[in-house]
C-alpha cells in the first residue's frame, strides 16, 4: 500500500510503498497483550535475596557437647538465633521473566505497526535531519505535523541533533530501528518512521 512521505516541515516529499506483510497484517489484541506482558516481565527487577541457614560460610561442626553443658543443644553457628547466622524465612530471589518464541515476538511487532497504520496514526518522514539541536525548533516542526505524543524511529543510527533536541520533549521517544518494540510503539499516540526505518523494519520482519 502506498503512503505519503513528509518532511520535518510538514511538506509532501513523495510516496512510499509499504509491505503488506509487515504493515497490513490482522490486528490481534491477544498477541499484543502477550508481547507486552513478556516485555514488562523482563524489565521487573528480581526480589531481594538474603542468606538462609544453608547459605552461610561458617563451620557446620557441632560446637558444643550434646549434653552436660547446661545450655541448649545446638548444631552449628549458622542457626538464625546466632549473630552472623542465616535469616529465618527471609525473601528469596525470584526471576519474573519467561520465554516467548521469536516468531510470536516478530508477529507482535508486525501487528503493532499494522495497528498504527489502520488507526491513521502512522507518519512517514523523509529523514530527521535537524539543522540545530534546538528543542523549540523541533517542537514547532512536530506541532506542524500534528504530533504531540509519539515514538520516533530512525534507521541504524539516529540524527544526533534531532535526538538531543527531542530529549527535552516529555512525550517524544526517539529510537533506532533496532530498538523498535511493541510496548514503546503502543504507549504513544503516534508512530513516526523515517524511510530508513521502514527499510530496516521490512528487511527485519519480512
Amino acid at each position: 500500500m502506498k503512503t505519503d512521505v513528509k518532511t520535518l516541515d510538514a511538506k509532501k516529499a513523495g510516496e512510499i510503498d509499504l509491505n503488506d506483510g509487515v504493515f497490513g497484517v490482522e490486528v490481534r489484541k491477544d498477541l499484543l497483550h502477550r508481547v507486552i506482558t513478556w516485555q514488562l516481565a523482563k524489565r521487573r527487577a528480581p526480589s531481594v535475596h538474603v542468606k538462609g541457614r544453608s547459605d552461610g560460610n561458617r563451620t557446620g561442626a557441632k560446637f558444643g557437647r550434646q549434653k552436660g553443658g547446661g545450655r541448649a543443644r545446638h548444631g552449628d553457628r549458622n542457626a538464625p538465633i546466632f549473630v552472623g547466622g542465616g535469616k529465618a524465612h527471609g525473601p528469596v530471589k525470584r526471576d519474573y521473566s519467561f520465554s516467548l518464541p521469536k516468531k510470536v515476538r516478530a508477529l507482535g511487532l508486525r501487528t503493532a505497526l499494522s495497528a498504527k497504520l489502520a488507526e491513521g496514526k502512522l507518519v512517514i518522514l523523509d529523514n530527521l535531519d535537524a539543522k540545530d539541536a534546538k528543542t523549540q525548533a523541533v517542537g514547532a516542526q512536530l506541532e506542524k505535523l500534528g504530533i504531540s505524543s509519539a515514538v520516533v524511529i530512525d534507521g541504524e543510527t539516529v540524527n544526533e541533533n534531532f535526538k538531543l533536541a527531542a530529549s527535552n520533549l516529555p512525550l517524544i521517544d526517539v529510537l533506532p530501528s533496532v530498538g523498535a518494540n511493541v510496548y514503546d510503539i503502543l504507549r504513544r499516540d503516534t508512530l513516526v518512521l523515517t524511510k530508513a526505518a521502514v527499510e530496516n523494519l521490512e528487511a527485519r520482519l519480512s
